[in-house]
């Protein structure tokens, strides 16, 4: 086990119990795919407990059900034991593996510390190389930063960041397909043969566009024990269809660019724009709501010390709005230059960060959405 220190082996080992206790119990296994899943295992191997945690999506509400939760000596806190399996899993299948240990490191302080460093280094390099750029007020972004320049950077870390990722989710994947202790009941003698189906990439693809498990009782999501309101999955919409409105906007702005040769700057009524607006707008909301609904809600439903590993990808994204917005309002004044280079500043944060913070979780949960698609289909 790549990781495998102390603490790594205490948190498998906790889990395994936990979830041996719950397959004894079984009353949660209304809540949400995790119980399911878990009846189908009498054994929980470490791929097992791996699946089952990135399978989880925190919703809470089997730890206020729990007979066997703290204050009882069993002290059954399943949302916390799979938090912390769920962030081993991110170390343990991170590329390249010496990289791992930042998912311990992070925080708010460190985000904007690599925030602030990028952006000296990439205002002292537009200086040198183009010191008239940083006073451009034309609207023009290669004007500050030219376009081949823009297209190597961003380009050559947008490759890595996914090969990155790639490769965690290749190793994610093997890990629970072939790792698990699960041998499933046969219908026919195809089932370990069968790949994924349509009907069961469909299913899985709907349960995490919709984010239907966050809150598996009702409409409203757990915030205390008796506390349920709608914030935390409307926010978390906020971000997730503000960031593809933004990739959306920079796909369709490189398709102007490249296929028709329509150069920036945009008129504010342009596609580019508009959907640039709507998702920065998206990702102003989402981020800074989600902070807020973390704040509030009960502490035993996470793990506190990954608190900086969650706060650090929110003010990341929140960050990289807030001046992508203020760069489009403020483009045609004297003060582009420099607010163009903070921003680029945050975006290159972001990405550098992106197979090394919270943001793999989105795609390690929808990987075991399709594993528990499969599985269902039996």
């Amino acid at each position: 086990m790549r990781l495998a220190d102390s603490t790594t082996l205490v948190e498998f080992a906790r889990g395994e119990h936990v979830m041996t206790v719950c397959n004894a119990c079984r009353y949660c296994e209304q809540y949400c795919p995790v119980f399911p899943a878990m009846e189908e295992r009498v054994l929980f191997a470490k791929a097992d407990l791996t699946y089952l945690a990135n399978l989880c999506h925190n919703c809470g509400e089997c730890l206020y059900a729990c007979q066997f939760a703290p204050p009882h000596e069993f002290g059954i806190n399943v949302p916390q034991t799979l938090a912390r399996i769920r962030v081993r899993s991110y170390e343990n299948h991170c590329w390249p593996p010496a990289l791992g240990a930042a998912f311990r490191h992070h925080g708010v302080a460190t985000a904007l510390g690599l925030v602030g460093v990028l952006t000296l280094l990439m205002l002292l390099a537009t200086w040198v190389m183009n010191p008239d750029g940083l006073r451009a007020s034309s609207g023009d972004f290669y004007a500050v930063v030219p376009h081949g320049v823009m297209v190597s950077l961003f380009g050559s870390v947008g490759i890595f960041v996914l090969v990155a990722l790639g490769m965690g989710l290749r190793g994610f994947w093997g890990e629970i397909q072939s790792g698990s202790a699960f041998a499933p009941a046969r219908l026919d003698g195809r089932f370990d043969a069968e790949g994924l189906s349509v009907a069961d990439t469909r299913h899985a693809l709907r349960d995490a566009l919709t984010l239907r498990h966050l809150h598996t009782t009702g409409v409203d999501c757990t915030t205390a024990e008796d506390t349920r309101r709608p914030w935390r999955r409307w926010f978390h919409h906020c971000t997730l269809y503000g960031f593809m409105l933004c990739f959306a906007s920079t796909s369709v702005a490189a398709i102007y660019h490249i296929i028709f040769g329509w150069h920036a700057p945009y008129a504010y009524t342009s596609l580019p724009v508009l959907l640039g607006t709507a998702g920065g707008l998206g990702l102003l909301i989402g981020p800074a709501g989600l902070l807020a609904v973390r704040r509030q809600r009960d502490p035993d439903l996470g793990d506190a010390d990954q608190k900086g590993l969650d706060e650090a990808f929110i003010v990341l994204l929140w960050l990289t709005s807030l001046t992508g917005l203020v760069l489009l309002v403020l483009r045609a004044q004297g003060a582009m230059g420099v607010l163009l280079v903070i921003h680029l500043g945050a975006v290159l944060a972001l990405f550098l960060t992106l197979p090394y913070g919270k943001f793999v979780h989105g795609i390690y949960r929808t990987a075991a959405l399709l594993k528990y698609a499969k599985e269902s289909r039996r």
